[in-house]
Parts: structure tokens; C-alpha cells; sequence
């Protein structure tokens, strides 16, 4: 891989989790880019994440980001999908239980409980599902590039472990049995995840759209 100097990359995140997971996989691939999130350039319109998909959703933050910063921006939108519940919460996952009131933390207790509850009657073999990631690149001159991928598993009955974020309390992946996501360390769960093999996915392309000049 070429030295990409002193590339600047934004991502368009306000999650302070999400964000330290992408820059640790980010970092992996491409070392010498430089990753910037919300609160680290001028304040913009953050726009309205209404499409029905994860694709669209991740499009609509990485547009907007790109055309506000001048920078190549990464955005990602990623979901819990549970069978026994038609593949919700899905792209509603961090607004499961209402909207985002109060601190990520209440926030995720509130999804986790609802979610629980909803599956209080539902068989240990009808637990499965997985978490899916959509993640969108544009650059300020209008390339666009999406990379989705999936971690399958299940979800169990109650909260364990003190990583991760969002979900990963109540989820078993099936590459890694008897520990749920958040008891996984970080390069365990970064070998494994959603995201990570996402952002894998996404590397020489994310290489060629900064080789080709955007800071």
C-alpha cells in the first residue's frame, strides 16, 4: 500500500463507540489517513436518516458530510436484524424504543429492554439474526461507493459483558460461541464484525478514491 501522507478522512458519526471501532479498523488498513469525525470539523445540517434501507441511510450521511466538509467521507448505518421479528428493529435499531433521549447509555438499556421483551416468549432456536452494516463512501467530486456485509448469531436472554455498544450485550456471533459481542476484546470483535469485515471489504477502493487526490 502507498503512503497516503497526511490524508484526511471524515466520518460522519456522532457515536464515540462506533467511531474508536472504525478508526481501530480504519488505522489497520490505512495507515497514514488521518480519520476526522463530527466534532472535529465545522458544525453542518445533519440530515434526516429516513430511507427504509441501510444502504440509504449510510448514502444520505456520507452525501451530506462530503458536501459540507470538501472531505472523502465514510458513513455507516447498521442495524440488528431478528427473525422471529420480520428482520426488525433493523434500520430503526437505535431508535427501537422511542427517540434518542438522554445519554447513549440510557439509550441502549431502553432498546435492549424492549427488545427482550418482545422476545420474552420466543424459543432459544428461534433467536436467531445478525447485525448487518452498510457502509457508504462519497467524495466531494460525486463518486459513491457502498460495501454491506452481515455477522450472524442469536440473541440470548440476558445482558452480559462491558464492550461494544448498542446490541452487542445481548448477542452470541456463531464464529464465536458462548461469549456475546460485548465480552469479545476489541481485535476479536474487529475479526469478526459486521463493520470489520465491512471496512475490509471497502479497503482498495477507499485506497484508489484518496490516491486520486481528495483531502
Amino acid at each position: 500500500m502507498s503512503d497516503l501522507g497526511p490524508t484526511r478522512l471524515h466520518l460522519a458519526s456522532r457515536n464515540a463507540k462506533k467511531i474508536a471501532e472504525m478508526e481501530r479498523i480504519i488505522a489497520l488498513h490505512l495507515p497514514g489517513v488521518a480519520v476526522v469525525g463530527l466534532d472535529d470539523v465545522p458544525a453542518y445540517d445533519e440530515p434526516v436518516e429516513d430511507a427504509p434501507t441501510f444502504e440509504g441511510n449510510a448514502l444520505i450521511k456520507a452525501r451530506a458530510g462530503a458536501a459540507a466538509t470538501g472531505l472523502t467521507t465514510v458513513a455507516d448505518d447498521s442495524g440488528l436484524c431478528v427473525d422471529a421479528l420480520n428482520g426488525m428493529p433493523g434500520v430503526l435499531s437505535a431508535r427501537w424504543s422511542g427517540p434518542p433521549l438522554g445519554s447513549q447509555a440510557g439509550k441502549d438499556e431502553r432498546n435492549n429492554a424492549l427488545l427482550l421483551a418482545q422476545l420474552s416468549d420466543v424459543p432459544d432456536e428461534r433467536r436467531t439474526a445478525h447485525f448487518r452494516s452498510a457502509i457508504a463512501i462519497v467524495t466531494p467530486d460525486g463518486r459513491e461507493l457502498v460495501v454491506e456485509d452481515r455477522m450472524h448469531g442469536r440473541v440470548i436472554r440476558e445482558v452480559r459483558g462491558d464492550g461494544g455498544f448498542g446490541y452487542d450485550v445481548l448477542f452470541v456471533a456463531d464464529d464465536r460461541p458462548g461469549l456475546t459481542t460485548a465480552e469479545l476484546s476489541r481485535e476479536d470483535k474487529d475479526a469478526i464484525s459486521h463493520r470489520g469485515r465491512a471496512l475490509r471489504a471497502l479497503g482498495p477502493q477507499l485506497v484508489a478514491f484518496l490516491e486520486r487526490g481528495t483531502r
